[in-house]
């Protein structure tokens, strides 16, 4: 709870995975995937409630195994390929009403950290933010990006002013990271998304935004747990 709000947070982790087959609780760094942001989230000193929101009866149980509730079995028809993160959440607060805000937490973002997590809580509630989402700045800014023509020809996105340009003097811009989303959950009810024009970001630094889609981002995630375990890390 924070300034008596009562916060429900949920990961969400359907059996189904387009890019890596089962990714949810593929090994990573010596755990199932989704361990890491378990972890992450019962350290939160403001979560008044974590669940699980699956299909799957294995990710299920390795949710369990980590301390994370279940309390449901999530529909088959909200874990479709077309399915949406607003209709898992509806269904969520359908089956447990009663929380302030709702908060979602990917388990392929495994660096997320309590800090993360109880900052972007703090800066919701604070600024009276009826929705926030994590972001930071990308590896390359996209004012410096191409349309490819015909002939292969480059042609810049923004136009020339900004590709001459120097780094510092080009607009700083923000991704979201796919790991923190926040809202008031009667405002979530209405909009359905955590996306609108009143949307505010949570800045999180870029070396925990690490977004697992592929065998690739597993890769970088083993070899970043490998270069900074001798360093004190702590999830």
């Amino acid at each position: 709870m924070f300034d008596g709000k009562k916060i429900l947070a949920i990961i969400p982790a359907r059996g189904g995975s387009k890019g890596v087959s089962r990714k949810n609780i593929k090994i990573a760094g010596g755990k199932p995937l989704i361990a890491w942001v378990i972890e992450a989230a019962k350290k939160s000193k403001h979560i008044d409630r974590l669940i699980l929101s699956s299909d799957d009866d294995e990710i299920i149980k390795v949710a369990e195994s980590f301390g994370c509730d279940t309390p449901f079995v999530r529909p088959k028809e909200f874990a479709q390929d077309r399915s949406t993160v607003a209709d898992v959440i509806i269904h969520a607060l359908n089956k447990i009403p009663d929380f302030d805000y709702i908060m979602l937490l990917q388990p392929t973002s495994p660096l997320t950290l309590a800090e993360d997590i109880d900052g972007c809580i703090d800066f919701c509630i604070k600024s009276k933010a009826q929705s926030v989402v994590s972001v930071a700045e990308p590896g390359k800014n996209p004012y410096w990006t191409f349309t490819m023509e015909q002939d292969n020809q480059l042609v810049p996105v923004f136009g020339n002013k900004y590709f001459n340009q120097q780094r510092q003097e080009v607009p700083i811009v923000y991704m979201p990271t796919g790991a923190i989303y926040m809202a008031e959950s009667k405002w979530f009810l209405e909009n359905k998304s955590f996306y609108s024009a009143i949307t505010s970001g949570y800045l999180i630094p870029k070396e925990r935004s690490l977004d697992i889609d592929s065998e690739l981002d597993f890769k970088v995630f083993e070899a970043i747990m490998s270069d900074i375990i001798d360093t004190g890390f702590k999830h």
